[in-house]
C-alpha cells in the first residue's frame, strides 16, 4: 500500500479518536448548580446522587436522569367552598415546600407530579374545614385553617420527601353580594352604636342641666331666705331704734312708717324709668293699714309656730 494513503489512514484515525475521546470526556463531566442535585442512573437504574458542583460519571453507561430543585418553593391554590351558613368563598392558600436533601430519591420516583398532590390536599383541608365555620368566623380562624392544611401536607408528603414550611391563607374572598350585605351589617351596627352614644352624651347634659338647675334654684331659694331674714333684722333694729329715738311710738307707727316709705321709693323708681309699661289704678297710701295689719298677722303666726317646735 502507498505510504501516503497509510499516513492518511493514520492521520485520519487520529483525528477520529482524538474526537471520540473529547466526546467521551465531554460527557464524562458535567456540573451542578448550587442548591440542587441531579440523579444518576445506570443502564437505568438509580446509581447516586450528584451534590453542587464539578461530577463526573461514566460514558455510555451513565446518564442524568432529572434535576430536584433544593431551593424552597411556593405553590398557591384557590380553593371555593361555602361557609356553614352557605356562603360561597374564595380562598387562596399559599404553601411553601422544598425537597429534604437526605429524601431526593423519594421526592424524584415516587411522586410524578409533586405539585398536583399537594393540591389536592390543599383541597381535601380547606373543604373540610370551612365548611364547618360561620363566615364571620371565617377570617378570624384562617390561621387555623393554615395550621390544618401545614399539619395535613407535613404528615403526608413527608414521606414523599418534601417538607413543608408554611401554609398561609393570603386571600379569602366571599361573593360580591356578601360583601356588600356585611358592609351594610357594620353599618348599620356603627350607626347604632353612634346613635346610643349620641343619646347618651344628650343624657348626661340634661342630666347636668337638672342638677345645674337644681342647685341654682336652691342657691335662689337660700339668698331670698337669707335677704328676707337680713329684712326681717333690719326692721327689727329700725323698730327698736325708733321706739329709742321717740318716746311713745308704737312698733305699728314703725312699721306704718316704713311701709310708707317704701311705697313712695317703688312709686319713685318706677316714674324714673321712662320707658315703662306699669299701668296705676287709683288707689290710696290708706291701704297700707291693711297691708301692715296682713304683715303683722303673719308674723305672729310665723312666731307662734316656731315656738310649738
Amino acid at each position: 500500500m502507498d505510504p501516503e494513503v497509510i499516513l492518511s489512514l493514520q492521520i485520519v484515525g487520529g483525528t477520529l479518536a482524538a474526537l471520540l475521546l473529547f466526546m467521551l470526556m465531554r460527557g464524562a463531566l458535567f456540573a451542578v448548580r448550587q442548591q440542587s442535585v441531579c440523579v444518576i442512573e445506570r443502564f437505568g437504574k438509580f446509581a447516586r446522587i450528584a451534590r453542587p458542583g464539578l461530577n463526573l460519571k461514566i460514558p455510555l453507561f451513565e446518564r442524568i436522569a432529572g434535576r430536584a430543585n433544593l431551593r424552597v418553593q411556593q405553590l398557591d391554590v384557590t380553593v371555593e367552598t361555602k361557609t356553614r351558613d352557605d356562603v360561597f368563598v374564595r380562598a387562596v392558600v399559599s404553601v411553601q415546600f422544598y425537597v429534604i436533601p437526605d429524601a431526593v430519591f423519594n421526592a424524584f420516583y415516587r411522586l410524578s407530579d409533586p405539585a398536583a398532590q399537594i393540591r389536592s390536599f390543599v383541597f381535601d383541608v380547606v373543604r373540610a374545614r370551612v365548611p364547618n365555620i360561620p363566615i364571620d368566623d371565617v377570617f378570624q380562624r384562617k390561621d387555623d385553617i393554615a395550621d390544618a392544611v401545614k399539619a395535613e401536607l407535613t404528615e403526608v408528603m413527608g414521606g414523599f420527601g418534601y417538607g413543608i414550611v408554611k401554609a398561609l391563607v393570603t386571600d379569602i374572598d366571599p361573593d360580591a353580594h356578601v360583601k356588600a350585605a356585611m358592609n351594610e351589617i357594620n353599618a348599620a351596627q356603627r350607626m347604632r352604636l353612634a346613635a346610643a352614644e349620641r343619646a347618651e352624651a344628650e343624657k348626661i347634659l340634661r342630666v347636668k342641666a337638672a342638677e345645674a338647675d337644681a342647685m341654682s334654684k336652691a342657691l335662689a331659694g337660700r339668698g331670698i331666705a337669707d335677704q328676707r331674714r337680713a329684712i326681717v333684722e333690719g326692721l327689727r333694729e329700725s323698730v327698736d331704734e325708733f321706739q329709742r329715738s321717740v318716746p311713745g311710738a308704737t312698733p305699728q307707727d314703725v312699721m306704718n312708717l316704713v311701709l310708707m316709705t317704701q311705697y313712695f321709693d317703688t312709686l319713685k323708681e318706677i316714674g324714673a324709668t321712662s320707658p315703662t309699661n306699669t299701668i296705676l289704678i287709683p288707689h290710696s297710701p290708706g291701704a297700707l293699714v291693711d297691708l301692715s295689719a296682713q304683715m303683722r298677722e303673719a308674723m305672729l303666726t310665723a312666731n307662734a309656730a316656731r315656738a310649738t317646735r
